[in-house]
């Protein structure tokens, strides 16, 4: 699996928007471990705070820059599957804040990492960044629910696994047939077919969730696994959740 170069370095996306490309993870599927590339979102609030999504492996490269922006304050775990390094993160920087999804705890107790929340996100963001974010919380899966952001200065959604657009170049040719079999692969990434299937019966919650993201009338749309999109974000959504 070819990376993101360069990795642990941050990349703008707009005013006060970064993401940071991470090294490879692999997740068990098909009975095998499968390489996914990792990447981060990083917003520098009003204030000066950081909020940070999903955070990658927090490097000795990319420390020093993190702190450059601000004060880390809020780490977030977007989905279930979405928190390994947030523990980690934790000890460096203790008195930021770790935001659970739902199911979360439940998983890294199964899974037997180390993390302690101290807030829930919700339908609706809390106070610490009403002003800058919005967000909802995308049901209707079976397996995970996944906490969906919107970045209004810069007309950014910020999805984790909800849409993965894997660019076959950078896959090795062995993995190929997966990414065929789970339809997320550039230029029409989407959500992976096995989630689809988890939404079954409970379509109808989902479209009006998706109705949401809609109406924020997104420009650009950044992805946690593959090519994210700079523009033409409506669109892309009209595209990639034509399976609701």
């Amino acid at each position: 699996m070819k990376l993101y170069e360069p990795i642990n370095t941050l990349k703008a996306v707009a005013e006060n928007l970064w993401i940071v490309d991470g090294p490879i993870v692999r997740m068990a599927m098909y009975g095998t471990r499968i390489p996914f590339p990792t990447r981060m979102t990083i917003v520098r609030l009003n204030n000066g705070d950081l909020w940070c999504h999903s955070p990658i492996e927090l490097s000795p490269e990319l420390q020093p820059q993190i702190e450059a922006l601000g004060t880390v304050k809020h780490l977030i775990s977007p989905n279930k599957i979405h928190y390994a390094h947030i523990g980690a993160w934790s000890k460096v920087y203790p008195d930021a804040i770790a935001w659970a999804s739902p199911g979360v705890r439940e998983r890294a107790k199964q899974q037997k990492i180390e993390v302690e929340f101290q807030a829930d996100l919700q339908d609706k963001p809390p106070p610490e960044w009403v002003t800058e974010l919005d967000q909802l919380i995308f049901r209707g899966s079976r397996f995970m629910d996944e906490v969906v952001f919107f970045h209004r200065p810069s007309s950014t959604l910020i999805l984790t696994d909800l849409i993965e657009n894997f660019e076959p170049q950078k896959v090795p040719w062995y993995y190929r047939w997966m990414l065929a079999i789970g339809g997320n692969v550039d230029p029409d990434g989407k959500t992976p077919r096995d989630l689809q299937f988890t939404f079954w019966g409970n379509q109808e919650q989902a479209r009006q969730c998706f109705q949401q993201m809609l109406a924020w009338n997104p420009q650009k749309v950044i992805v946690a696994h593959g090519r994210w999109y700079e523009n033409n974000g409506t669109a892309e959504l009209n595209r990639a959740f034509r399976w609701l």
